[in-house]
């Protein structure tokens, strides 16, 4: 039996914004930034493509630019940081759908996967949450089942899904009930065999914070693994350069999702970068 496949997922965040304006884009002119991306990491990425799986997550601002980037042939799929949980659809909304993201939307402009349920998505629904006076269990309850939605209406698009799960500090005695649920309710009604799961410990990211070690990451991978019926989880938290080699040693992890590349002087995400990290992993 081959290896198995692992999945590199890139989540680029607000990244575009210059540092003028308190981002870190140094890499190019806003309006060229999502094709300046592309066009960097899909050539170097090609030597990996029988080992890996690709894709990248943009802001929708940046989607036109790195699409049009994208040749043909190329093994990075590109796609959003969430769709919304409704869609356009025939005979239904025609598209009254202001300031949203339908998945139809994404997919007909190229658009081959989404990220749904990053520990920044969810963070911003648990907050609108908390200032309409939802109970703190049932906030929980509500962000995980809307979420559902959104895997069911990105899968009905056509787009594959990678679904992030994590924990917060205050919710470590519990991770077990807190993330099976956020597992049951993402994938209630949807194609579990087609979605990769992110683990992201929320506990551990940050400044001045201890990031999750091999042995917690193996613990939360084989319970992902279990309570799924074994889909790939790849870590969430981070795949960078020095984390690489430890989180190839650690074999029930799939893949990695990738940020930032440099985290002091200018930081910011670098195309370089960037597949030196791919290469540490793959390679270790």
């Amino acid at each position: 039996m081959g290896a198995r496949m692992k999945h590199i997922y890139l989540n680029l965040k607000r990244f575009d914004v210059v540092p003028e304006r308190g981002g870190v884009n140094r890499l190019a002119a806003p309006l060229d930034w999502g094709a300046a991306v592309v066009s960097a990491i899909q050539e170097g990425i090609e030597p990996y493509t029988g080992a890996a799986s690709f894709a990248a997550f943009l802001p929708e601002s940046q989607l036109a630019s790195a699409l049009g980037a994208r040749r043909p042939d190329s093994p990075l799929a590109i796609g959003p940081q969430g769709v919304h949980r409704e869609d356009v659809a025939p005979g239904g909304n025609f598209g009254a759908m202001t300031s949203l993201r339908p998945a139809s939307a994404m997919a007909q402009i190229g658009c081959g996967a989404a990220i749904i349920g990053h520990c920044e998505e969810r963070g911003n629904l648990r907050a609108v949450l908390d200032a309409a006076g939802v109970a703190p269990d049932r906030a929980r309850e509500t962000v995980d089942a809307l979420l559902g939605a959104e895997v069911r209406a990105a899968q009905a698009a056509g787009l594959s899904v990678l679904l992030c799960i994590g924990e917060h500090a205050e919710e470590q005695g519990a991770w077990e009930e807190v993330l099976g649920h956020q597992l049951d309710a993402g994938l209630d009604g949807a194609d579990a065999s087609q979605v990769v799961i992110a683990y992201e410990p929320v506990w551990s990211i940050g400044p001045g914070k201890t990031p999750a070690d091999a042995p917690y990451i193996q613990k939360i991978a084989r319970f992902v693994k279990e309570r799924t019926g074994g889909a790939d989880v790849v870590y969430g938290g981070g795949l960078k350069a020095d984390n690489a080699k430890m989180l190839a040693g650690i074999t029930e992890i799939d893949g990695g999702l990738i940020a930032l590349t440099r985290f002091a002087g200018e930081i910011g995400f670098y195309p370089d970068e960037y597949l030196e990290i791919v290469d540490r992993y793959l390679n270790a």
